[in-house]
């Protein structure tokens, strides 16, 4: 028995039911020169909404279309495209969680042989690029001989270390062999810790992933001719030569540089892609993918992977089903959106409700001038929108259409179904703009508020309709960040939730109910956090060692994410906890004179502390210096403490709902696992 088939029959072995199978249909298209190109059209059957992925028996079915089309001697050339849009979205993770180690090295092995057949099978093979490429997705693209790529095409890269793997169906040793380590380093590793950045088609296209690049619905039929052309010779291909020298030893340093800074050298991924890029320098091909295996089986055996998964089923499978939501049949439908405030968060709302629902969306606010700028800021982006091609004419004519401004709430908003405030985080003010909306909408309209840290229920309580007050929050920026949390006050009922819930869904977002309480979900962790960083910096610990101290645990330094959100935000947010959990919520004086300063950042241009609010800093007496680990232990700490409260008061339904949420709003890592994993494996809780 040859390798490749003992390599099938084990697949066929571990194969799962729960794998959602890609076809891999094989067709015969006559070009126009009369050659026969073999085209194999990847499918799993499903909408667009479940991309094409490759599990054991979708590898074992792509396999068998190949070896037909290099068996078939009319066929002279080989092609490899995917349903609309869609090339594919890598490895069928399910395939990976139930099996073990012993699994993931049958499927690396196999997705080797099967691909690698693109290369070796004697034909020339084009991948056509027509959509979303993602991990083995653009791997399968990758082994071909030639590639084109859509211009539209949304997201092309190898995420892998981001889930606490590595590219495994190679592209660790294809992609800096194609274009370079340093491109490499930015498409391995850096984009994937940047909480999962790909690029699209037109930039895939400018890094030297693919030869060419078509727009349009016509782009399989221009890339069959583009193809024709070079099986013809009349088109050569030309590739620029890879720097094998100083370059590749200055990417190296540059990837290991990342892995420490944005993972503090706590992920294997990351370090293994490394290795696996500077191995690509000088290795075979066979050297370079049995590296490859011997990696994934490696990583299948860390808690990260474990970790990663367990985040992957939740942005996969519980952000599409919200827990505790209640039942869809419920929501009513959004015909009208009005927003209270035309402010640039505001503005941002407008221009997502108005992509998503395409409905009439009314922003007011108290003066004409801001009402008009705030309408501009949207009619401008979808300007841009057009500009870039990724929407049309017709499209950006009626969606500016649909987007107006009034100063008079009650003409505004008549017949508004939906009705969202984004005004100054003050209770009185919002208090105020409901009870003057409550006077311009029918009973049934959903009033929702942006509120990132008030109380709902107070919000509602002097209305006549207080059962129709829902949270709405947002993390900015709107069009970016995928959280919606969406808060239930003590009186919001089921119809107005219900609606939230579906028009969140219509937004595209991952939408997490949470019961009222000060500062919901992602901001009250925060909050914590910040809190006890705070603490530990003003009894003594300097500023650049508490930044340093949580590589590898949040999205980017406390002080560094303090001045992104703006030191106002997050001295409110903190003087709100305090308020209400006054033992366990540090507000800093510090804190509180660099706001006063209107100092909007920690850091000057060049990076460094800047000296201005090094004097805003408190003077201890004596100084309490703890170390980066220690930093890291304390705050751990004082997080598996709140966690724990958040869960015994009720306010998620579970653990999970936590970390979707650290994930999805803050930028956790899914090799942590998002936090309460985290917190596990550094044993300080039980959560789950």
């Amino acid at each position: 028995m040859s390798d490749l088939t003992n390599l099938l029959a084990r697949a066929q072995e571990i194969s799962s039911d729960a794998e959602r199978v890609t076809q891999a249909h094989l067709r015969k298209v006559t070009l126009t020169s009369g050659a026969v190109l073999g085209l194999i059209t990847l499918d799993n059957g499903e909408d667009h909404t479940k991309p094409n992925t490759f599990g054991p028996r979708s590898l074992i079915a792509l396999d068998a279309a190949i070896d037909a089309a290099l068996a078939d001697d009319e066929i002279t050339a080989l092609g490899v495209t995917g349903k609309p849009f869609i090339l594919a979205a890598g490895a069928d993770l399910t395939s990976i969680a139930g099996g073990g180690p012993d699994a993931v090295r049958v499927v690396a092995e196999l997705g080797h042989a099967v691909f690698r057949k693109l290369q070796d099978g004697g034909k020339p093979s084009f991948g056509f690029v027509n959509g979303l490429a993602l991990g083995g997705g653009l791997e399968v693209a990758l082994h071909c001989t030639y590639r084109t790529v859509m211009d539209s095409a949304p997201a092309l890269g190898l995420p892998e270390v981001m889930l606490g793997l590595v590219p495994g169906w190679g592209g660790a040793y294809l992609v800096p062999n194609l274009v370079g380590a340093d491109k490499a380093v930015t498409l391995i590793l850096e984009n994937p810790l940047n909480n999962g950045k790909t690029v699209g088609g037109a930039a895939a296209y400018e890094l030297g992933l693919a030869d060419a690049v078509f727009s349009g619905a016509d782009f399989l039929e221009q890339s069959l001719l583009w193809a024709d052309a070079v099986l013809r010779g009349e088109l050569v291909v030309e590739r620029p030569a890879v720097d094998r020298g100083e370059a590749w030893d200055a990417a190296v340093a540059r990837g290991e540089a990342i892995v420490q800074s944005r993972t503090g050298g706590a992920s294997p991924a990351a370090k293994k892609a490394v290795e696996l890029i500077a191995l690509a320098r000088t290795a075979s091909r066979d050297e370079g993918f049995a590296a490859e295996d011997d990696a994934l089986e490696a990583m299948s055996r860390t808690p990260e992977l474990l970790a990663s998964l367990y985040a992957f089923d939740l942005v996969q499978k519980r952000a599409k089903r919200p827990a505790g939501a209640p039942d869809r049949s419920l929501a009513r439908p959004v015909t009208k959106v009005g927003i209270v405030g035309a402010g640039l968060m505001a503005s941002q709302m407008a221009l997502l409700f108005v992509r998503r629902l395409e409905v009439p969306v009314v922003l007011t606010d108290l003066d004409q001038e801001r009402v008009d700028k705030g309408v501009a800021y949207v009619h401008a982006e979808i300007d841009k929108l057009l500009a870039k091609g990724r929407i049309n004419n017709d499209k950006a004519n009626r969606h500016k259409a649909l987007v107006t401004g009034s100063v008079d709430k009650g003409e505004g908003f008549a017949g508004a179904d939906f009705v969202i405030e984004a005004v100054f985080e003050e209770m009185s003010v919002k208090k105020s703009v409901f009870a003057d909306v409550e006077k311009a909408v029918s009973p049934e309209c959903i009033l929702a508020t942006n509120t990132s840290s008030l109380s709902i229920t107070e919000m509602a309580a002097d209305l006549e309709h207080p059962e129709r007050v829902v949270g709405f929050h947002f993390f900015n920026p709107v069009a970016v960040m995928p959280l919606l949390e969406i808060v239930k006050g003590e009186r919001s009922s089921d119809e107005a939730l219900a609606t939230a819930f579906a028009t969140g869904k219509a937004l595209k977002k991952t939408t997490i109910l949470v019961n009222d309480s000060p500062s919901f979900i992602v901001n009250r962790l925060l909050g914590r956090f910040m809190g006890e960083v705070g603490r530990i910096v003003d009894e003594g610990t300097p500023v650049p060692v508490a930044d340093g101290a949580f590589a590898g645990v949040a999205p980017m330094p406390p002080f560094v994410l303090l001045s992104l959100v703006g030191p106002a935000i997050a001295l409110h947010n903190n003087e709100t906890l305090h308020g209400a959990f006054p033992d366990r919520f540090y507000v800093s004086p510090a804190l509180e004179r660099v706001v006063a300063a209107r100092k909007s950042s920690y850091y000057g241009p060049d990076g460094n502390l800047d000296p201005e609010v090094e004097a805003l800093l408190e003077k201890p007496a004596s100084p309490v210096v703890l170390s980066p680990e220690e930093v890291r232990t304390r705050v751990l700490t004082g997080l598996a403490d709140e966690a724990r409260r958040m869960l015994d008061e009720g306010v998620v339904v579970a653990a999970e709902d936590l970390d979707l949420a650290m994930i999805t709003g803050a930028g956790f890592s899914f090799w942590n696992g998002g936090l309460t994993m985290l917190l596990e494996r550094e044993g300080l809780g039980s959560f789950h």
